[in-house]
Order: structure tokens, then sequence, then C-alpha cells
């Protein structure tokens, strides 16, 4: 990979890569796992979601919308009922997009210089097998509810490679997308009380910029403290996937305990 960008050619992937292709003129990345096969595992909004007419602005989805037609691979677009997860063939994942492959445990100035977020990390990545174990797990289980800023593909591979998982749920998630989209309006508003000192509009736009950086790399995985390691097996209990099926058992119990007084 070069130094300005991730760009890599389909047969230099192994299984294992967190990889991702641009979308609509490259205004936002789709992201997932390499599983091997010419397969990938990623993380979409659930087909109901997807139908809504009321689309977000920003979505870092990129196949809901798409109804799927392999002719090569018939598995391609498997996906349990009401899940997100999707496993598709590596064609239909790129949709004629260039293939990029994101990068992990860079230092902090090489990650300083990637202005783009969702390129890079100073975490350090799992093994292959223990991040492809995740990936087949979660095309399994599911990843919860898909969110643009919180929950979304990006973090879905995240996840997959570190095992780590963002502990303050009203936070941004663990995406440098998101992060991007945050605080790049975060940047020129901090920025703003400056404009009386620096006559010059390219003092401005470096005070801008540098804060920009600044607060991508404060939400990076690597670096921030509201972050754990947690289990594939045990991230539905984390992340209260199971508080409604609790809830139905605990109104059963009661029910049944009602039923024997009566």
């Amino acid at each position: 990979m070069g130094i300005l960008s991730n760009r890599v050619e389909k047969e230099e992937i192994k299984g294992g890569d967190h990889i991702y292709t641009y979308r609509a003129v490259f205004a936002y990345s789709h992201h997932g796992i390499y599983v091997g096969g010419n397969k990938v595992v990623h993380f979409t909004p659930k087909k109901e979601e997807s139908s809504s007419t009321e689309a977000p602005l920003i979505t870092f989805d990129g196949m809901s919308d798409i109804p799927f037609s392999c002719p090569t691979y018939p598995d391609c677009g498997f996906r349990l009922p009401n899940s997100g997860v999707v496993l598709t063939c590596l064609d239909c994942f790129l949709r004629n997009g260039s293939l990029y492959c994101f990068e992990y445990g860079v230092s902090p100035s090489i990650f300083l210089t990637r202005v783009r977020g969702g390129t890079c990390t100073t975490a350090a990545s799992d093994s292959p097998q223990t991040v492809i174990h995740r990936a087949m797990y979660l095309l399994q289980n599911g990843f919860g509810n898909y969110d643009v800023f919180q929950n979304n593909c990006e973090d879905f591979a995240l996840y997959c490679r570190t095992g780590l998982l963002t502990v303050d749920r009203l936070g941004v998630g663990r995406s440098g997308q998101a992060s991007t989209v945050i605080g790049a309006p975060l940047a020129a508003l901090l920025s703003s009380p400056l404009k009386l000192l620096m006559p010059s509009p390219v003092g401005v736009a470096t005070v801008t910029a540098g804060l920009y950086c600044m607060s991508r790399y404060a939400t990076d995985i690597g670096v921030r403290t509201d972050v754990i390691k947690v289990a594939v097996e045990d991230l539905a209990v984390n992340l209260g996937w199971l508080e409604s099926d609790e809830e139905v058992l605990e109104e059963n119990k009661a029910s049944d305990e009602q039923i024997v007084k009566l």
C-alpha cells in the first residue's frame, strides 16, 4: 500500500483482511471482512429498515437497496432473517469499485497524515483466524441494529479485527468515517473564535485542519479509553441485544406464577 492510498489488487488480499470500497463517487466507503474463497462478510441495514422512505442522508452501507442476482455464487447474498450481516462474493461487494485494505497498528504520525477517516487505525489487529471466526459467528448471530454513527459497517469490521467494543453508547462509535463527519464541523466551530486573531485565511485553514485531525485521532480506538475487549460469544449481552428476550422470559415467568396461584 502506498503513502497516499490503501488501494490493493484482488490477489494481494488474504483471509482476515479488513477491506473497503468507495461508493457514490467517493462520498463514503463500505467496509467488510474478507474471509477467503472470494467471499466477504459485511454489515448493512436490515432489509425492513432499508425499505423506509425516509432514508438517512449518509448511509455507510451500500448493499441494502440492491437485489442479489449473482450468477457465479449461489450463496452470494446469504443472511439470516432480520439480520444485517451478509455474505457476498468479492465482486458483488465491490460493485465495480476499487479495492482498498484498511491498515492496523499505524503510528500516530501516519494516522494524522491520512486526512480522510476510515482508512487506518493505531489499534493492533488480532490473528486472521480470530478475525474470521468473529465474522462468521456474527453472520450466524447478527450484529444488532445498524446505526450510521454508532454501529455501521466500519464498526463491524473494526470489531472483527480487534475485538474492541465502545462502552459509551451515547458517543460516537469506533468508525473513522463517523468521527470524520462529526470532526469537521467541530473543528470549524472551535476555530471560529480564532478568526479574529488570524487575519490570514491560510492561518485559519491551518488551525481548522489541525483541530480536525486531532479530533479524529482522539476518537481512534487505538487511543480511546472507553473501549474494552469483548469475546464475540459475549457480544450480544454487552450490547443489550438480549434485553428484549429477557423481558419476555420475565413476563412469561410472572404469568406462570400467577396461574399457579390461581
